[in-house]
């Protein structure tokens, strides 16, 4: 854990700053038996549903652009999209109740 401790107190940041997180990658770095952990293979998991908020009338778009998101997850094109290729990540884009005919956007 020292070793992996000294890697990041090296880096141009102040030491201890980047909390839990800092622990938990030491952790790691421990058990691995490695001064610089491997980053862990992952993924990003975007849940899209309509919800009735839309039909109030207070939400700011209509039903319809969350099949437009989804197309848009799906080819790439998202916030989400650039994150998850900045970390390596892979993004499963799952239905838990979109309000259309999603194999249309799946043809695309």
């Amino acid at each position: 854990m020292s070793e992996t401790q000294r890697a990041f107190d090296r880096k141009t940041k102040p030491r201890g700053s980047l909390g839990g997180l800092e622990d938990l990658a030491v952790r790691i770095g421990a058990l691995q038996g490695v001064a610089v952990p491997a980053r862990p293979e992952c993924a990003i998991v975007v849940a899209a549903a309509d919800h009735g908020v839309a039909a109030e009338g207070v939400s700011a778009y209509p039903q319809e652009v969350t099949a437009q998101m989804v197309a848009n997850f799906l080819a790439g094109g998202a916030v989400v999209n650039a994150f998850a290729k900045q970390v390596g990540a892979e993004v499963c884009v799952v239905d838990i109740g979109v309000n259309a005919d999603l194999t249309v956007v799946l043809r695309r």
